[in-house]
């Protein structure tokens, strides 16, 4: 066990956790931000995706042990309302279904559009690669991305 001082959604926190524990079960078990959420446990289908130092980061295969100083950022903490213009699209186009993969979808799409706020087709499909949705909405979602650009 190790103490760790990490910045989860603007906040000190200090956990102490095995360094390699993956920084999706400090999440969840230990700072009670459950809306990051387990999916494969391979980096592979995107359901755990958060922000490290505003880049999109698969958390389930991420130790804690890697963080360092990088801030994190959740679901949770995208915005205070859930006011972000990624969500405010993800509404307006009916995205979520089962909602299971939606945080980690999220998350991704808001780190492409921080990173370029206005992607091409292409350049949707290459970020997005790799959320996978169970229920299909991948069209809804490239509709809500680029909503979201263009607010």
């Amino acid at each position: 066990m190790a103490e760790y001082n990490i910045r989860v959604n603007g906040k000190n926190q200090t956990v102490d956790v095995d360094p390699s524990t993956p920084v999706l079960w400090v999440l969840r078990d230990h700072l009670d931000l459950v809306g990051t959420k387990f999916g494969c446990g391979i980096a592979q289908c995107g359901a755990c995706t958060i922000h490290i130092d505003g880049v999109a980061m698969r958390s389930c295969i991420t130790p804690i042990s890697a963080i360092g100083d990088q801030k994190i950022t959740t679901i949770e903490g995208l915005s205070q309302n859930a006011d972000h213009a990624i969500q405010k699209a993800w509404l307006a186009h009916d995205v979520p279904q089962c909602g299971y993969c939606q945080a980690g979808q999220i998350m991704s799409a808001s780190a492409l559009l921080d990173e370029n706020p206005t992607p091409s087709d292409d350049e949707i499909d290459a970020a997005m690669n790799g959320n996978i949705c169970r229920c299909g909405t991948y069209t809804r979602i490239k509709k809500a991305i680029k909503t979201a650009a263009n607010s």
